[in-house]
């Protein structure tokens, strides 16, 4: 189903369905990586350092879904910004890869991939 909001004054319409998020995740990216919470997930795979491989439970309608997300250390330690792994693996209905880049602080800001205590990243787009 469709559900249409009116904006105040009757002056617009938005399509509410379209406007939600079909998928997020707030994880630990280091050591043992651990989701803390989650809406839509399946796993999360530990690839290679700073990387990880995230997988939607219910799949999107095609792989052309926005994601991002963001990622930082304690204490502003490490990270600083997410990647699309699009580059080595093919975005799909499924899941797709991200990584997290080094940025913070600025005397690391070298962009290399690193594990980062605090990682999220949302989806939004068509389920199936």
């Amino acid at each position: 189903g469709s559900i249409a909001v009116t904006g105040e004054g009757n002056s617009t319409t938005t399509n509410l369905q379209q406007g939600l998020a079909k998928f997020w995740v707030n994880f630990n990216g280091t050591g043992t990586v651990a989701t803390r919470d989650s809406f839509n997930y399946t796993s999360l795979t530990d690839s290679a350092v700073g990387t990880y491989v995230l997988t939607i439970a219910n799949n999107m309608s095609n792989a052309n879904y926005a994601h991002a997300g963001d990622s930082g250390g304690t204490n502003s330690t490490t990270g600083g910004g997410v990647y699309s792994g699009d580059q080595v693996t093919a975005r799909a209905t499924t899941g797709y890869t991200i990584g997290a880049v080094h940025v913070v602080p600025s005397s690391n800001n070298d962009g290399t991939l690193v594990d980062c205590a605090n990682i999220d990243n949302i989806v939004m787009g068509d389920l199936a």
